[in-house]
């Protein structure tokens, strides 16, 4: 699928208000074309959720936000820099982007506290006590203040991703983007991890979610994006976009992943 049909207009120029603009971005991996002309804008204390079949490029484009993956072609710029642009100190950007992964990337020989604390120190420049006392808060925000002392191990896995969530914070960004944050968590475990999102979006932080939460994205976005075969096929308020989809793909999908009644959607 190579044609986005349905598109809900939004205003949210690039600058002023906005925290990430994409523009005619594309993204090939050899001979396969990944991302197709995304053109997209996220507002400061915006939360997007990006959704759509496996291969449908939100990963892929998320990684592009902060040059994970270096685009085929298009601009990005995230708070008024352009990321894209060949001369960008991007370390210095990236210090302002917090990013939570499907897996929790936390180091298996430190503790809770020193994961929170070494990239304060390194990158910020930080002090000791001042690094634990920003880890210590951030730990408190996502209810994990208890296992400061603990090693990944002795965690479950949604401990460990709300882990990954606090140590992102501790950086303080300006905006976070998630990828699939739980889909690598059992079922019991993925409601304290959303928990710790929605309260991060009450807050006002600014978030790009690549999500199969549906319920997630429904109750906290914003916008939903719903994405194929790498393009922008419909987005819009979530109580369009996954209750009353205009699209027949987004109808489709979402006809696999819901529960119809469920979503609401119409005969």
């Amino acid at each position: 699928m190579k044609d986005a049909v349905t598109k809900t207009e939004h205003a949210s120029p690039a600058g002023g208000d906005t925290a990430i603009h994409i523009a005619d971005l594309h993204k090939s991996f050899g001979d396969l074309e990944v991302l197709t002309g995304i053109d997209l804008d996220v507002r400061r204390g915006e939360v997007v959720c990006v959704i759509g079949p496996s291969g449908s490029g939100k990963s892929t484009l998320l990684r592009c936000v902060n040059l994970l993956e270096e685009p085929t072609s298009g601009t990005i710029t995230v708070a008024g820099t352009e990321v894209t642009d060949e001369n960008v100190d991007i370390d210095r950007v990236r210090r302002g982007i917090g990013m939570v992964f499907q897996s929790f990337n936390l180091f298996p020989h430190l503790t809770v506290i020193e994961n929170l604390t070494i990239a304060q120190r390194r990158v910020l420049g930080r002090e000791k006590d001042e690094a634990r006392k920003v880890a210590r808060r951030n730990l408190e925000r996502v209810g994990m203040t208890e296992k400061e002392s603990a090693y990944p191990a002795k965690l479950s896995g949604g401990q460990q991703q709300r882990v990954a969530i606090a140590r992102a914070l501790s950086m303080d960004p300006q905006l976070m983007l998630f990828d699939e944050p739980t889909s690598a968590l059992d079922p019991e475990l993925v409601g304290d991890v959303l928990s710790v999102m929605r309260r991060l979006a009450a807050e006002g932080m600014t978030m790009l979610v690549v999500t199969h939460e549906m319920s997630f994205a429904r109750e906290v976005a914003d916008r939903v994006v719903f994405m194929d075969g790498g393009v922008i096929v419909e987005e819009g308020p979530p109580e369009q976009v996954v209750v009353d989809p205009q699209h027949a793909r987004t109808r489709e999908f979402l006809s696999r992943v819901l529960d119809p009644a469920a979503a609401d959607l119409p005969d």
